[in-house]
């Protein structure tokens, strides 16, 4: 396992997961969302997204949080974070409340929660979907590792055996 995507519903815990593993398994860490995003909260253009994806993507290790096809298809291991729209609900509200007037970490300059709110709550709801077909899908035909974990007991059970994993392991 030397390229891990980690791809799931907004505030389904990509990014918290994705930092645990890569100190874990001595991985670089990049997230989607600052490519996805630019000030303000505007979307990137698709050229400028792709090259960037691609970008990542040509790294020998890594691991990758968020949502791409592109990445899913180039990785040896995929995690599906497929928890309920309520979990992903609380816990981007958990989240967003300490950044509702500024940026987020991972994200761009002047992107505040407060502005995506509405968005962002339509976004999760409508994943189940809009989104998690196409995954699924993509799961289906994948020919690395693929996990798809559902709630706590599943994630702590994959953070064990993830974590006993040597990054030799093809």
């Amino acid at each position: 396992m030397r390229r891990i995507h980690i791809t799931g519903n907004a505030g389904s815990g990509k990014t918290t997961l994705a930092h645990q593993l890569g100190s874990a398994l001595g991985l670089p860490v990049f997230g989607l969302d600052s490519i996805v995003w630019q000030a303000g909260w505007q979307k990137t253009p698709n050229m400028m997204r792709t090259a960037a994806e691609e970008s990542l993507i040509s790294k020998n290790d890594w691991i990758i949080e968020g949502v791409s096809e592109r990445v899913r298809k180039a990785a040896d291991t995929i995690i599906f974070l497929d928890v309920s729209r309520t979990t992903s609900l609380w816990r981007c509200a958990k989240r967003n409340w300490k950044y509702l007037f500024r940026s987020r970490p991972e994200l761009p300059e002047d992107c505040p929660e407060i502005l995506i709110i509405p968005k962002l709550i339509k976004i999760i709801w409508g994943f189940k979907h809009n989104v998690s077909p196409s995954i699924i899908n993509d799961l289906k035909t994948h020919t690395g590792n693929v996990y798809v974990v559902r709630n706590q007991l599943e994630l702590d059970a994959l953070k064990t055996t993830l974590r006993g994993h040597s990054l030799n392991t093809p």
